[in-house]
């Protein structure tokens, strides 16, 4: 068991990994290799034999003579008696989930072999494995036969803007294809996963997260109700519920005869195997002896392993404590089916770097809210809490002010000469600051106690719009009511609101309307839309929206856009049209281009609007339209690859180290030296660094 926990992290971050290469301006759609990634790996083979795993699905062939299992990744099969396990499918990819042809000869599984989680078939004995699903993005696992072995069922994988989100039962011919849908999926956050098809083919039986709320909760109460058994009428189209109630109920299976429903519950604190009489509805418990399932977490390759009835239908075979176990279905005792298994793997030996316990200098690594000057040389950005100025070529960083409250998103008037940028402390809150670069005088747009964002000047610098935030849990929700985009005077502050939401908002080039995104930034909603406003508050249209995108940036003239799309950057022209389009990096009906190779944040334009800015971690780059577009006047005569270095912007700073000494009395202290171990000892720390430790120090 040992071996497994430390091998099945690595083993599936390693096949999981998938790497973006960009050359020429042009998309590298070469494919990353599961089975052989690219790249200096230090790799070694590690051997060893064990009679227990880690979370092992299994089935049952149809004979009774066989037991197919995963461990580790690979695919192993069993005599039905116990013994020697033989590996039938080993490698670097992850496979999982086996599952038996109804005629024995097949089995499905769930690879990442073709660069992510698709549903292959091969011969029972490991050979002619074949990829049958080609999805790239709405992922595939738990397959399912269907009786006629012509069909399968499997859960596909659907992401919102959390991580991991939810599932939907789909139909596939066995040849492949891009499946038919079966159920559909509530939300994108409350997970629908293992399918089981009854006998008859009639029913598809899954669980489903129905916990309330309508969202992926942490901290629920398995002894309340969870996830529910439900079945899919495959000749009406409706869903029922079969299993409800307390502690939950998941992993449906299906006994051969299709009169009961074996499936787990949760009572207590243990995880139950249960049975119901489908015809008079009858539950009772065989064992409660079960590994813990996962009906509390996010369980998108199934709450408890696959398991499966003897032909029979007189026990049921399944995973329980590291071992292979069978469960008398009358009388509920429970025997382990003994097997070895010799398990071969390549590992790649773990990448480690020197980390120094303290330096005397900080490195800073992100800049954040960084803009470009009208100058072209000027960087003001927002680190540390501070905002910085580096004046190009020379790329050391110094304070802007001296002030002790936190500033951040400034930008710059058109003519160079002031910033805008909001400020917050804890007890006066937030604030819109102008400040005159030549004579460091500051003065407050607002007065009232907030929480402002992304101030912009107006083309001729008499103008200040801004964002007022409704509140957060982080900064409160006091001094946070009337939230929305507002607009002030710089010489006479007045803010006046002019829109109830919105967020980035910037002027157009004639200063006569307000730009502005709403959804969101990382955050909020998938889709991203962009609009616009008149300064007194009317005329609201929507120009563009981009699914995936982060952040928009309109040039100064209102020519081109620049956005981010998961995180990638692109730009495009910005047309008038007074209709809404899609914008996204696959947009046909104008010019798309990518210039970031890997990322960027903080997209912004040259005041000229011919180059676009933007930084990644502390480096700052910039791309000029004429090196995206070759149809601009004074084009480069090809596209150049896109820079994947940038220039350093250096912030330097020495590190915070405390004074003084404190002793730590009567402590239990691991020394690190073997296995000793001080009781009722001091630990002398001065400054930063322990100085003494043992049962005799002195301070």
């Amino acid at each position: 068991m040992k071996n497994s926990i430390k091998l099945i992290l690595g083993l599936f971050l390693l096949s999981s990994i998938q790497l973006f290469g960009q050359d020429k301006g042009k998309k590298d759609n070469s494919k990353w290799d599961v089975s052989n990634p690219p790249g200096d790996w230090n790799w070694k083979e590690v051997n060893f034999t064990t009679d227990e795993g880690t979370w092992m699905n299994l089935d049952v062939s149809p004979d009774g003579k066989s037991i197919v299992f995963d461990m580790l990744g690979d695919i192993y099969i069993l005599p039905i008696a116990g013994g020697e396990a033989k590996a039938i499918r080993t490698g670097l990819p992850w496979e999982c989930q086996p599952r038996f042809s109804p005629d024995g000869k097949r089995i499905l599984f769930t690879s990442d072999a073709g660069g992510g989680d698709n549903i292959w078939v091969m011969n029972s004995d490991g050979e002619e494995a074949k990829q049958l699903t080609k999805e790239d993005f709405r992922l595939l696992s738990n397959p399912y036969w269907t009786p006629d072995g012509n069909y399968f069922v499997a859960r596909k994988h659907f992401t919102s803007s959390r991580s991991l989100g939810a599932g939907e039962m789909w139909l596939y011919h066995i040849t492949g294809g891009a499946g038919i849908q079966l159920t559909e999926r509530k939300n994108d956050q409350q997970d629908v996963n293992e399918p089981c098809v009854s006998p008859d083919g009639k029913y598809v039986y899954f669980s489903e997260d129905m916990y309330p709320g309508g969202n992926f909760q942490y901290n629920k109460d398995p002894n309340n109700q969870i996830y529910v058994v439900k079945r899919y009428d495959r000749e009406k189209g409706k869903v029922e519920n079969v299993v409800t109630g307390p502690g939950g109920a998941c992993r449906p299976q299906v006994s051969n005869n299709g009169k009961h429903l074996a499936y787990v519950r949760r009572v207590r604190t243990k995880s139950a195997l249960f049975v119901q009489d489908l015809e008079t509805g009858i539950e009772r418990m065989l064992t409660n002896n079960l590994s813990k399932d996962q009906q509390e977490a996010w369980a998108i390759f199934g709450v408890y392993t696959g398991f499966d009835w003897s032909p029979d239908d007189k026990e049921i075979i399944i995973w329980a404590n590291g071992k292979i176990n069978k469960v008398n279905v009358e009388d509920g005792s429970m025997k382990t089916i003994p097997f070895t298994a010799d398990v071969k793997q390549k590992v790649a030996e773990t990448i480690r770097f020197k980390n120094n316990a303290f330096e005397e200098n900080v490195d800073v690594k992100v800049l954040r809210n960084l803009q470009t000057g009208p100058d072209n040389k000027t960087l003001v950005f927002n680190a540390v809490g501070h905002l910085w100025k580096a004046t190009l070529p020379d790329t050391k960083a110094s304070r802007i002010t001296k002030d002790s409250n936190l500033e951040f998103e400034p930008a710059f008037s058109k003519d160079g000469k002031k910033l805008v940028y909001v400020t917050w402390e804890d007890e006066k809150m937030g604030q819109v600051v102008v400040l005159d670069l030549a004579t460091g005088n500051k003065s407050n747009i607002t007065s009232e106690k907030g929480i402002y964002r992304n101030p912009s000047f107006s083309p001729d610098g008499k103008m200040v719009v801004f964002e007022k935030d409704g509140g957060n849990n982080h900064q409160g929700y006091i001094y946070c009511k009337e939230p929305g985009l507002y607009l002030s005077n710089v010489s006479n502050p007045q803010p006046k609101r002019i829109l109830e939401h919105g967020e980035f908002p910037v002027f157009s080039e004639d200063g006569k309307r307000i730009y502005f995104q709403t959804g969101g930034f990382i955050f909020g909603s998938i889709t991203k839309s962009y609009g616009s406003i008149k300064t007194d508050g009317t005329d609201e249209q929507k120009h563009f929206e981009g699914k995936y995108a982060q952040k928009f940036s309109v040039s100064p003239d209102n020519n081109w856009v620049a956005w981010s799309e998961l995180y990638k950057v692109y730009i495009a022209p910005f047309p008038k049209t007074g209709k809404t389009f899609g914008l996204d990096h696959n947009t046909k009906a104008v010019p798309v281009a990518q210039v970031a190779k890997d990322a960027g944040i903080n997209l912004h334009w040259s005041a000229d609007s011919k180059r676009l800015h933007w930084t990644l971690g502390n480096e700052y780059f910039t791309d000029d339209l004429t090196e995206r577009f070759l149809f601009l006047d004074g084009a480069r005569d090809s596209v150049p690859p896109m820079d994947s270095t940038g220039i350093r912007i250096q912030v330097d700073l020495k590190a915070d180290k405390p004074e003084g000494q404190i002793a730590f009395t009567n402590a239990r202290i691991i020394t690190m030296e073997g296995d000793q171990v001080l009781e009722n000892a001091t630990l002398l720390v001065e400054g930063n660094t322990i100085k003494a430790l043992g049962s005799d120090v002195k301070y």
